[in-house]
């Protein structure tokens, strides 16, 4: 799935003030590109990735989505594409305490048509093969994690959207699951647009866009990227 994004503006009023989160952000990321967009925190990181996601509506510009400018969908069609073409890894994980981590998994994977994967499955590449029966309370904060990220794979999405996703993972766990992520994104050109803190992943990107103050100040097409067991981080 490609992404265009063309002028796009978002700001926010706090109080009496108004601040501007995103200003004139341009970013052109072809299908099946794993993506990494750095920066300092309140450069606008996670404000673009809820653009991308649809869970926040843009002031201005456009955002192509394989074509299609998703900030002209009304609400019936901006939960369509939520449901059916975007997998979305929060950076708050959001689970339903009174559901099982398969539960959880699950009820995303029913959400969509029959090319989901095995929720099972899904849970097993994170690691969690052994807690299917557990409820988030039971879990530590790295499982929740864990259980969010296949929440999102199991919907076999043709784009990903992760804010820090391996913030609460420790250095093996959060290798592994970006190996799988990398894994998926070659073998079904699922396209991956990942935020983080932690420059030393880009060294795995394809493209790393750099933002500050709601501005893209660079992007960097990675020729020789380097494999997530690689990291050195």
């Amino acid at each position: 799935m490609s992404l265009q994004l063309e002028s796009v503006r978002k700001g926010y009023t706090v109080g009496s003030v108004k601040v501007t989160a995103l200003s004139d952000v341009t970013l052109d990321v072809p299908t099946g590109e794993f993506v990494i967009i750095l920066g300092p925190s309140g450069s606008g990181k996670t404000t673009l990735l809820n653009l991308i996601g649809g869970l926040e509506a843009a002031d201005g510009g456009q955002i192509r989505v394989d074509g299609e400018d998703i900030t002209r969908l009304p609400e019936a069609g901006l939960m369509r594409y939520r449901r059916f073409k975007v997998g979305l890894v929060f950076q708050f994980f959001n689970l339903i305490p009174s559901l099982t981590a398969l539960e959880n998994v699950a009820l995303a994977a029913q959400l969509v048509n029959s090319q989901q994967r095995d929720p099972r499955e899904a849970l097993e590449w994170v690691g969690l093969g052994d807690r299917l029966d557990h409820y988030p309370g039971q879990l530590s904060g790295g499982q929740q994690q864990r259980v969010a990220i296949a929440r999102a794979l199991s919907k076999n999405p043709a784009l990903v959207l992760c804010d820090e996703p391996t913030g609460s993972l420790d250095y093996q766990t959060g290798r592994d699951v970006l190996s799988l992520m990398r894994r998926l994104n070659r073998e079904h050109r699922q396209t991956f647009v990942i935020v983080t803190h932690n420059a030393n992943i880009a060294q795995m990107a394809d493209r790393v866009v750099r933002l500050r103050d709601g501005r893209v100040m660079d992007v960097t097409l990675n020729p020789s990227p380097v494999e997530p067991q690689d990291l050195d981080w």
